[in-house]
């Protein structure tokens, strides 16, 4: 049971109520214990039990001071994201696959100056990068299954939402915003 709550994810708000992200919860406990947050929402009945301590298992924490997130980029694995982000579904046959079977694809193939950033990678299958090679999809007459403009706002944000809207529906409330200036994001994006 311990180990099914340290595994959990809690949400992470910035002090204006906006998204930041997803912790785990030893990491929000420790967040709480220094008072750098509030708990906003508690994750159920769910405890965490120390041989002399019992700490309620947060859900949704804000930060109390605010952090100006345009300045700092965002790290973590990016592969994990981007398969989150695509849904684990190859860009060009649209086949949802076990993430063993995917493969990171640059858009605009690093040898023709294409970059490593979230606008210009996608999930693929093997055989389907393989088919693809060092050619732009219009080149290899294999088009995407969804635009990856569509995710400029944040991954760690839509992958949030996704959660939010399967799995943690306490978490809503505090996405609405953010899924609507995704979206806002979204026409921006494909009306460039």
């Amino acid at each position: 049971m311990t180990q099914d709550i340290q595994s959990r994810r809690v949400l992470k708000l910035n002090a204006s109520y906006e998204p930041l992200g997803l912790i785990g919860v030893p990491r929000a406990l420790s967040l709480v214990a220094r008072g750098a947050v509030d708990i906003v929402e508690l994750d159920g009945d769910r405890v965490l039990r120390s041989p002399r301590f019992t700490w309620p298992v947060p859900s949704v924490v804000r930060l109390k001071a605010y952090i100006n997130v345009r300045k700092y980029e965002r790290r973590g694995n990016l592969r994990v994201r981007i398969f989150l982000r695509d849904g684990y579904r190859c860009q060009y046959c649209g086949i949802v696959k076990d993430p063993n079977d995917l493969t990171i694809d640059h858009i605009i193939p690093r040898s023709r100056g294409g970059t490593n950033d979230a606008l210009n990678l996608c999930a693929a299958c093997i055989p389907c990068n393989n088919r693809k090679g060092n050619r732009t999809p219009a080149e290899a007459r294999m088009p995407l299954v969804s635009n990856p403009s569509a995710y400029t706002y944040g991954l760690d944000v839509a992958l949030a939402i996704r959660m939010g809207e399967t799995r943690r529906p306490e978490w809503l409330p505090y996405l609405v915003q953010s899924r609507s200036e995704i979206k806002t994001a979204t026409r921006k994006a494909a009306a460039r």
